[in-house]
C-alpha cells in the first residue's frame, strides 16, 4: 500500500497534542489515564512508547489508532483528525492490540490471507505476501495447523505476521513480542527494521528495556499518564552522569555514603550507582567497608528509566 495522501503528506505521521483520557467512576474517583501528551512521529521513523504496566502507553495507542476516543485534546494522523473521520485513516493503518488472538478457526495461513483480502489486497499479492510473513515469524512449520492448537508464543507470532505482511504505511503495535522466545522477538525486530527501510512508519509500546533500546531511533518514557522524557537511547544513557554501575542489592540503607560518586538511585532494599571509571575503585573501597556485595557493569537502558521514572519497569 502506497502514501495514502502522496506529496501533500507531511513529514509529521502523527502530532498528539495535551492529548488526556479520563475515567470515571461510580463508586470512586476518576482515572486520568493520560495527562496530556505532547509527541510527533516522522514518516520512516520507528517508535517506543516505553513505561510500566499501566503508564499510559496502551491507552495512548488505542486513541491514535481510532480505537478509543480522548477525553481532550487532539491528535491528527495523516494530518486527519483521528476523532472526527477515523474512517478516513484506518485503511492507512494496522495494529497488533496487546495480547491479541488469531481467529480460532483459522491456520496462520488462512488468517493472514483472509485479512489482506479484505484489506483489498488482490489474491496474487496476499498469498505473496502471506507466505513472507510466515517466513518471517518462523510459522512455516505451523502455517496449516488451527490456531487454537498453537502456544501463546506462535498465536502471537501469527498476530504480529498478519499486520507486518499489510506494509501498512502506520503500524502500531501494542507489546508485539510478549510470549515470544529470545529468537522470535529477534526475528519481529528484523521484520521491523524492514519494513521502516521501505517507508512504513512504525509505533509500538513495550516495557522490555533491551527491545525498546535494540529497536527504537527515538523513544518516550511514559509514567502515570504523563510523558517524562524523550529522545534516543543512547541520549538517555549518557544523561545519568556515567559510563559505569554499581549495584548493592542491600545498599539503600547507606545511600548517604555514596552520593558523592554519582547518581544514586534506590529500588526496594537495592542501591544503584552510576560513576564515572576513575572512581570505581574508591566506590568499591567503601562498600567494602560498609560490608556490601556489589556488581559492576555498563550503564544500560535500565539505570536510564531508574534515573527518570525512580522505581524499575517491573515495579507494582
Amino acid at each position: 500500500m502506497g502514501d495514502p495522501f502522496g506529496s501533500r503528506m507531511s513529514e509529521v505521521v502523527l502530532r498528539s497534542r495535551e492529548l488526556r483520557k479520563v475515567y470515571a467512576s461510580r463508586s470512586g474517583p476518576s482515572v486520568t489515564a493520560l495527562a496530556g501528551i505532547t509527541l510527533d512521529v516522522q514518516r520512516g521513523e520507528r517508535i517506543a512508547l516505553l513505561g510500566r504496566n499501566g503508564a499510559g502507553k496502551t491507552t495512548f495507542l488505542r486513541i491514535a489508532s481510532t480505537l478509543l476516543r480522548p477525553t481532550s485534546g487532539a491528535i491528527e494522523v495523516f494530518d486527519v483528525d483521528v476523532a472526527r473521520h477515523p474512517e478516513r485513516i484506518r485503511p492507512y493503518i494496522a495494529v497488533v492490540p496487546q495480547e491479541g488472538k488469531p481467529f480460532f478457526h483459522l491456520t496462520p495461513r488462512e488468517q493472514i490471507y483472509t485479512y489482506l483480502r479484505a484489506r483489498g489486497l488482490v489474491r496474487e499479492t496476499a498469498k505473496a505476501r502471506t507466505e513472507v510473513a510466515l517466513e518471517q515469524m518462523g510459522l512455516t512449520d505451523f502455517a496449516d495447523r488451527l490456531a487454537i492448537t498453537l502456544s501463546g508464543g506462535q498465536r502471537q507470532r501469527t498476530m504480529v505476521a498478519t499486520v507486518i505482511a499489510t506494509e501498512a504505511p502506520l503500524l502500531f503495535l501494542d507489546e508485539p513480542t510478549i510470549g515470544m522466545d529470545p529468537f522470535a522477538r529477534r526475528s519481529v525486530w528484523a521484520s521491523l527494521r524492514d519494513l521502516t527501510r521501505r517507508g512504513s512508519t512504525i509505533v509500538l509500546t513495550t516495557h522490555y528495556l533491551d527491545e525498546a533500546d535494540a529497536l527504537s531511533q527515538r523513544l518516550y518514557i511514559i509514567e502515570r499518564g504523563q510523558l517524562l522524557v524523550s529522545g534516543t537511547a543512547e541520549d538517555l544513557k549518557r544523561s545519568v552522569g556515567g559510563t559505569l554501575k554499581v549495584h548493592m542489592p542491600d545498599g539503600a540503607g547507606s545511600v548517604d555514603r555514596f552520593r558523592s560518586f554519582g547518581s544514586c538511585v534506590t529500588d526496594g532494599a537495592g542501591l544503584t550507582v552510576i560513576v564515572a571509571p576513575e572512581r570505581l575503585g574508591e566506590l568499591m573501597t567503601v562498600a567494602v567497608g560498609a560490608r556490601l556485595t556489589a556488581t559492576v557493569g555498563p550503564v544500560t537502558l535500565e539505570e536510564a528509566f531508574l534515573n527518570v521514572v525512580g522505581r524499575s519497569i517491573d515495579a507494582d
